[in-house]
């Protein structure tokens, strides 16, 4: 451990590449202590003769794992608890949990009297279209674990759907929108319980999701937001027990109402509409956490950029050899979900193709939609390309959930109803002699997409 005067060690804890670690980390350093980079590259926990050690050494742990993404958050939160058994740690991993399983944040909430929409998960098929009647004729359909807008939908209730898309459970939740011609919620990102920054963010056009990775546009709301807005923003990050966290809120007839609480929720957004990043406050946190020295008013100053350079405590890194990729077949018997169902299906894989495709009959039958948009899609020799619905889709293949935006159409004449493109492809090794039938090469054209 550091000892008085020196330089506070601060490990940041994410697997993944992150500008937001990276501005974590520099942030540290330009305030006069230590970032941490804590990787697959460059951790280790020791336990010998009862001493245990951190390698490299930290004085205390942010917490940045991005669970959702992941198809096995609870190896992701152990590591996050065995740090947090060892050393402090920001956004503890019992927080965590609550926050990216959107029920459980919805029911804590319900519990400490803050308003959330209405919903209903249920474990069985009956249950839940039992109860889907209250939520009128359209609702919101999510799976329980999910990122950036992937996993929500705005479904047609007076048709059945599914408590689970693919292995994962989904609930159903009442539509709030009051303006069905200009969606948007709000976004309040708070450190330490202070608001840092808070933005409107606006659903691109076609779409009803806000979220800044779907194309979302976003403005200033920090200092002319609702009271009511911002005290719910600030009392739903207490209860929840997060240090850092992005609290997004929509307002209905009735006032402010939680959708959701993100402890790992983007500073791209917010910085391009306030101006301010979260990182430095975070650092700040940190550092002040177990007795560090902070000069406030360079934090404030470094609040106005968004430095994602490379940090000082970026262990070298090095690529996973494509050997070590899961191999994917030619042809592949994989899973498909929808809204109202799953099946087994044959799928080819095509590395030419950027976005995996879906027969429209397929696309019927799971509940795939609604449609989120259009795309442009050349394919063999029709140059000018012809437009096709695009619908989130959950692939599974060998136990693995992969949640993309596939395209629709009709394969009917092709062999088989689903190309694999690259969206899914980048994360196998494709074997082009590995079959899961007993055919030969098929006549399928090779297609490429582009978004228009």
């Amino acid at each position: 451990m550091s000892t008085d005067g020196d330089p506070v060690r601060v490990g940041v804890l994410s697997l993944h590449n992150s500008k937001e670690t990276k501005a974590i980390l520099n942030a540290v350093d330009d305030l006069g202590h230590e970032g941490i980079w804590l990787r697959r590259e460059n951790t280790a926990i020791s336990v010998e003769d009862g001493d245990v050690a951190i390698e490299p050494e930290v004085d205390i742990v942010a917490n940045r794992l991005l669970l959702s993404n992941t198809e096995e958050p609870a190896e992701l939160l152990g590591l996050a608890t065995t740090f947090e058994r060892i050393r402090p740690m920001l956004n503890e991993p019992a927080s965590v949990l609550t926050a990216i399983h959107k029920f459980a944040t919805a029911a804590t909430l319900a519990n400490w009297n803050i308003k959330v929409p209405d919903a209903l998960l249920a474990l069985s098929n009956e249950r839940l279209n039992k109860g889907r009647d209250r939520f009128g004729e359209v609702g919101v359909y999510k799976s329980a674990i999910g990122t950036h807008g992937g996993g929500t939908w705005k479904v047609d209730l007076t048709e059945a759907v599914n408590p689970k898309v693919g292995s994962r459970q989904a609930f159903l939740q009442d539509l709030i929108d009051r303006d069905e011609n200009e969606h948007r919620d709000l976004r309040v990102y708070v450190v330490d319980g202070e608001v840092i920054g808070a933005m409107y963010r606006y659903a691109p056009e076609g779409e009803w999701r806000t979220n800044v990775a779907l194309g979302g546009d976003v403005i200033d709301a920090t200092e002319d937001m609702p009271k009511e807005a911002r005290e719910t923003a600030l009392y739903a990050t207490e209860v929840m027990g997060l240090d850092y966290v992005g609290v997004d809120l929509i307002e209905g007839d009735d006032g402010w109402f939680v959708l959701e609480v993100n402890p790992t929720a983007g500073f791209r957004g917010l910085h391009k509409a306030t101006g301010r990043s979260p990182a430095p406050y975070i650092a700040k946190l940190a550092i002040e956490e177990i007795g560090g020295e902070v000069d406030d008013e360079r934090v404030e100053e470094l609040s106005a950029t968004l430095d994602d350079s490379r940090p000082a405590g970026m262990p070298r890194i090095t690529s996973d050899p494509v050997g070590d990729r899961p191999t994917i077949g030619y042809i592949e018997e994989v899973v498909v979900s929808g809204t109202s169902g799953s099946t087994q299906a044959k799928a080819k894989s095509d590395t030419g193709a950027t976005r995996t495709s879906l027969d429209t009959a397929l696309a019927a039958e799971i509940g795939a939609g609604p449609i989120k948009s259009m795309t442009r899609v050349r394919s063999g020799s029709v140059k000018s390309g012809k437009a096709r619905p695009v619908v989130d889709l959950v692939v599974g293949i060998g136990g693995t959930q992969h949640t993309v935006t596939a395209s629709i159409e009709d394969r009917s004449h092709m062999d088989y109803p689903l190309l694999l493109g690259r969206d899914i492809l980048q994360h196998y090794q494709v074997d082009v002699n590995r079959r899961s039938d007993s055919g030969g090469p098929d006549d399928d054209e090779r297609e490429e997409e582009y978004l228009e």
